[in-house]
């Protein structure tokens, strides 16, 4: 049995994390399906990802035996490994396209860290959150302690990091880390994705990408990164249909 699938509904792909006996744990096959997904991003008829699970929880993060068996490995052998995992997460962050993460159940480890490197968050009621790294004597990875400080107060991110502390899905809605409580999240996740098809595809990534850099630039860098993609915006034909449709009253149709 596939421990990973990905599906493609319309415009959408759905990257399936289907590890349900192991409560979603990272496998090499869910990293090659995302992977994929990533590479078939970068078709213009795709407009969304969403990155969801099978077996009611969304990951459960690396697999515990399988990092037990790394201690065997070298020093290089070991980065290896977590570069995989890094590279990941930096392609979510990267992609083309807006990428949603439908969570049922919760996140914990490293699926906290894929969950925070998508642009958006619909969970399941009283999903549950958790930096569980140090659980186990280990620390986080895959962004996660990057991603939680330009989220949360230091406090709350030291709660959740040195103590793994869990934290629900609805006081991180009302913290602005999540974007909606759903009784569906798969469902109101795919309404998201078809909201993002509606829009100027160009125009979204690249607005992805400011908003990734606005964290980590200064005001000046960042002036002049919107500078130079809106003198190249206001000339696309994406800007010449939305515009003349603000214009006229009407909802544009973009390519």
């Amino acid at each position: 049995m596939s421990l990973a699938r990905l599906e493609q509904h319309g415009k959408t792909l759905v990257i399936i994390n289907s590890n349900a006996s192991r409560r979603g744990a990272l496998s090499p096959e869910l990293y090659a399906v995302i992977n994929e997904a990533l590479g078939r991003a970068q078709d213009p008829n795709i407009r969304a990802i969403i990155f969801a699970s099978e077996g009611g929880f969304f990951c459960s993060g690396g697999d515990l035996n399988a990092l037990q068996n790394r201690a065997g490995l070298n020093l290089e052998e070991r980065r290896e490994k977590i570069q995989e995992l890094h590279d990941i997460a930096s392609g979510l962050r990267s992609a083309p396209v807006p990428i949603i993460a439908a969570v049922e159940g919760g996140a914990a480890g490293a699926g906290l860290s894929l969950a925070l490197a998508c642009d958006m968050i619909v969970a399941s009621a009283g999903a549950k959150f958790t930096a569980s790294y140090v659980k186990a004597g280990v620390v986080p990875d895959g962004g996660l302690t990057s991603a939680l400080a330009r989220m949360l107060p230091r406090q709350l991110v030291s709660e959740m990091c040195l103590l793994a502390r869990s934290v629900t899905a609805e006081r991180l809605a009302d913290l602005g880390v999540i974007n909606a409580i759903s009784s569906d999240p798969m469902a109101d996740a795919m309404a998201l994705a078809d909201e993002f098809a509606k829009g100027p595809r160009k125009a979204q990534g690249i607005i992805k990408g400011l908003v990734g850099k606005g964290y980590e630039s200064s005001e000046d860098e960042q002036l002049n990164a919107e500078r130079e993609a809106m003198i190249r915006a206001v000339a696309d034909t994406e800007a010449q249909i939305g515009i003349a449709a603000f214009l006229n009253k009407e909802t544009p149709e973009y390519p």
